[in-house]
């Protein structure tokens, strides 16, 4: 670590005729790795940049900042909008030179192109688990508890529902179901997320109607995009019901959504 931070202290001094200067604050994590962002010397050094105490930062190694390029794109974003330069004195990486700075948009472009392929892999992820019945998460659908990413049947919540579907089809009318519910009394089950957001507790609106009247997870299905899986959860409406909710839907709306 000394040998790294001399090696850098001094080329900062071969710079001094271009009017840099060394300030004495000093950045670095000890022995800890340059693959994460929650360490105490980057977040001082990134603070300082956000409050322009910063205009150049100078490491030994890119990896001594960081091991991601998707975190080097992310304060990347930060060093260009405060306009800080950054140097790698060991690997002729310097943003205020031309040469320097089409470095950096190599770097970049790996970095979104490394993104890219995480998102693809984490959508083949996502279809390929929907395809196999497994509920990927999200808002909670009313009659349903979750247990171990697994969907169980509320038994409470679920005759709700099931009266939801019952009265849509004697009323024929998802406005006059909301207002009927409304009247009644019936709102939608208060649920808190894993990240500890509560959800629901209110009146239905007609849009929130729709989309539980059209979601085949009540018949034990999983939806993906355009296609439905059987689901690894018991279904809460038979298909006969199901059915006939759904073509009174297309009668009502031809199509369109509630919201629409």
């Amino acid at each position: 670590m000394h040998a790294q931070r001399e090696a850098c202290e001094a080329f900062i001094r071969s710079q001094a005729g271009e009017g840099w200067r060394l300030i004495k604050t000093a950045y670095d994590d000890g022995g800890f790795s340059g693959g994460g962002m929650e360490r105490l010397g980057l977040q001082q050094l990134l603070a300082n940049i956000r409050e322009g105490l910063v205009d150049t930062i100078v490491v030994y190694k890119v990896d001594r900042l960081t091991r991601s390029l998707t975190d080097f794109a992310r304060m990347v974003e930060l060093f260009d909008a405060k306009g800080v330069s950054f140097v790698a004195v060991t690997q002729q990486f310097n943003t205020t030179t031309s040469m320097g700075r089409l470095t950096l948009n190599a770097l970049l472009s790996f970095a979104q192109f490394e993104r890219e392929v995480i998102g693809e892999r984490i959508r083949d992820k996502v279809a390929a688990s929907k395809r196999k019945g497994v509920w990927m998460g999200g808002v909670l659908p009313l009659g349903y508890d979750v247990h171990e990413r697994k969907l169980l049947v509320n038994h409470d919540e679920a005759e709700t529902v099931k009266h939801i579907f019952e009265r849509y089809l004697e009323l024929g009318s998802v406005r006059l179901l909301a207002n009927d519910l409304r009247q009644r009394g019936i709102i939608s089950s208060a649920k808190v997320s894993r990240k500890g957001n509560a959800r629901g507790g209110k009146q239905f609106s007609r849009g929130a109607l729709y989309h539980l009247l059209s979601n085949p997870i009540y018949l034990g299905e999983i939806r993906h995009k355009h296609e439905c899986h059987p689901g690894l959860h018991e279904a809460i409406v038979g298909r006969e019901l199901w059915e006939r909710v759904q073509q009174q839907l297309q009668k009502e709306y031809g199509g369109r959504s509630a919201g629409d």
